[in-house]
């Protein structure tokens, strides 16, 4: 029975009894954001290449690159845990000003909200142009709305309705963990699980010592993925991948909780670095060495091709951190503009890719041409909706989840 998901392809006020650090802290951690913008950035240009790999995707280049596909492959492994990461590790901060009663009214207003705007608004003109591109449908885009409203969930490759979140399944995700996790956050913040924390930070203190952190992640996948193998972003047949990212919510919560963990991760940077790199030329060794055939029915190797990448996206979210804090924990004029942005942009940028990649496709871009006007025409489309439609109005900003 595998455990490999899609082997062969890749594919967010404490009361007085708080118990806190006795080291103080900073208010903020100029360096995640930096790191959010970042990745949010890089999935752009990861969405604009699913357009031309051999995976699948909603709509899709008869020429494909397999270099888009070797890069895309280690970014899979980066950049959601990264985002999952940074987002526990922004919610310690924001309980820091917050009970947890309005920490929930905030996340459901931030989260929930543009969820539900995303999922009737945002969403179904991509479902759309892939029924158009599949030859599914034909008529126009007034005559297609009312297939949403049969609530038909929607299936890959598009069959089934025309119901879902598709990208915002990340927003999902992070407003069940939000919620769920506030009993954790309660553990946490009293006094076991500040013994608790104190052992993590021994584990911590020793070079490497967050690493094994990872087996964590990995002993919950043993338990889950043979049940649910895949990755579907579907919530009710992805509880594997569901845990998965809710540890990395978690373990973002703590190892931002304490400044010690934020200086050992960073005067351990370098060996982080040595760990990513060695986990990277195993999953670019193995598939060629065994095929991905021979590790998805072959049980020692899936596992271990399956270990080596859970540790690969440790790895490098450690490196990620820990390097960051080191050279860019610092502000800029641009950043709170920056960091305002990124949120509406997420929302926006796949819909963008598929409008503006499907009128690419009928013409002769080639694949690096195209992949190179979709990313650029998909990033001043975003800015200028963002700058002229949603950041001046009360109502935009309320329904993309941006403060009044």
């Amino acid at each position: 029975m595998r455990i490999t998901t899609n082997a062969m392809m890749p594919d967010q006020t404490a009361n007085s009894t708080t118990m806190m650090p006795a080291q103080p802290l900073a208010s903020r951690r100029y360096d995640l954001d930096w790191l959010r913008v970042f990745a949010i950035m890089i999935l752009l240009f990861y969405h604009t290449g699913m357009i031309y790999v051999s995976w699948g995707w909603h709509i899709q280049s008869q020429e494909t690159s397999i270099v888009f596909e070797t890069v895309m492959r280690w970014l899979h492994r980066w950049r959601m845990p990264l985002l999952f990461f940074i987002s526990g590790a922004g919610t310690f901060f924001a309980l820091r000003k917050r009970s947890y009663g309005a920490y929930a009214s905030e996340r459901f207003k931030r989260l929930f909200v543009p969820l539900i705007f995303g999922m009737f608004v945002i969403v179904p003109p991509q479902i759309y142009l892939e029924w158009l591109f599949r030859g599914r449908f034909s008529g126009s885009y007034a005559e297609f709305y009312p297939n949403v409203f049969r609530f038909q969930p929607y299936h890959d490759g598009g069959t089934g309705g025309a119901f879902s979140w598709h990208h915002l399944w990340f927003i999902c995700y992070l407003f069940l963990y939000s919620l769920l996790s506030i009993p954790f956050f309660m553990f946490i913040r009293s006094a076991g699980g500040q013994r608790f924390v104190d052992r993590i930070e021994r584990l911590t203190a020793r070079k490497g010592g967050a690493l094994w952190l990872g087996l964590l992640i990995f002993i919950s996948q043993l338990m889950t993925r043979p049940f649910y193998p895949d990755e579907t972003h579907a919530l009710l047949n992805d509880w594997a991948y569901f845990v998965e990212n809710l540890l990395l919510f978690w373990l973002g919560y703590i190892l931002v909780s304490r400044p010690v963990f934020w200086q050992q991760l960073a005067d351990q940077g370098r060996i982080f670095l040595v760990a990513t790199l060695f986990f990277t030329a195993i999953m670019y060794a193995m598939p060629p060495l065994f095929s991905f055939d021979r590790i998805e029915n072959e049980l020692p190797l899936d596992v271990t091709y399956f270990f080596n990448n859970l540790m690969l996206m440790w790895a490098s979210v450690l490196l990620s951190v820990g390097y960051s804090y080191r050279y860019v924990n610092r502000n800029h004029r641009l950043l709170p503009y920056l960091n305002e942005a990124v949120y509406p942009f997420y929302i926006l940028h796949q819909t963008v890719i598929v409008m503006i990649g499907y009128w690419v496709l009928t013409q002769n871009f080639g694949v690096y041409g195209g992949f190179l006007f979709t990313s650029l025409a998909t990033l001043l489309v975003c800015a200028g909706l963002y700058w002229f439609l949603i950041r001046p109005f009360r109502l935009t900003r309320f329904l993309f989840g941006m403060k009044s």
